[in-house]
């Protein structure tokens, strides 16, 4: 995959950034712990310009969260809600709990989404429940930017320092990434056995 995705920035120069940047969101197997390092490689190298690597990196981020963004709020949270109440009991999940998830990201939702696009394996999921939760558009491209463009940064300037050994960047975040979804499946896990009791002993 590594190179491929030098081959398209070799051919497509930073419009390949932008692209892959795009479908890096959409399609989370192609990582961006891969791409930008890789364009930041190529900075190094002096075939590229590393503030417009990191713009284009940030820019296609950003774009790509739009597909599942609107996917929520097409989708909305009634008729979430009207779904769980019909078929959730088999994943012991009802729509009030539906509304308390919703009721919390409106709290948290900015700070969710700032730092959520700096971890990876959830970055481009954060996109679905902002947009069922209505978060205003123009402050979720906001905060999108911000972690995105940090998230872009570090990436690219990483890959910078580390020229030809730039690979290394996701040999050392893809096992972080598969930690962090670890722990946040374990979470829901342990929310759903706690429900089950919960309901077991009739509260």
């Amino acid at each position: 995959m590594a190179d491929w995705v030098q081959n398209l920035m070799d051919s497509m120069g930073y419009l390949g950034i932008l692209l892959l940047m795009i479908l890096e969101n959409v399609f989370p197997p192609l990582p961006s712990e891969l791409i930008m390092p890789s364009a930041g490689f190529a900075a190094a190298r002096g075939d590229m310009n590393l503030p417009l690597v990191i713009l284009m990196g940030t820019l296609g981020s950003v774009l790509g969260t739009l597909p599942l963004y609107y996917l929520g709020r097409v989708f909305g949270e009634e008729r979430l809600v009207a779904w769980a109440d019909k078929y959730g009991k088999w994943l012991t999940l009802r729509g009030q709990d539906i509304r308390k998830a919703d009721d919390w990201f409106d709290r948290h939702g900015t700070k969710a989404v700032l730092f959520g696009r700096m971890v990876p394996g959830i970055r481009s999921l954060l996109s679905l429940p902002a947009g069922m939760s209505e978060m205003p558009l123009p402050k979720f491209l906001i905060y999108s930017a911000i972690g995105s463009g940090l998230w872009a940064s570090a990436l690219a300037g990483a890959g910078y320092m580390l020229g030809d050994n730039y690979e290394q960047v996701e040999q050392y975040v893809g096992p972080a990434s598969k930690i962090i979804l670890g722990v946040l499946l374990l979470a829901v896990v342990v929310w759903f056995v706690r429900r089950k009791r919960a309901q077991a002993s009739g509260h």
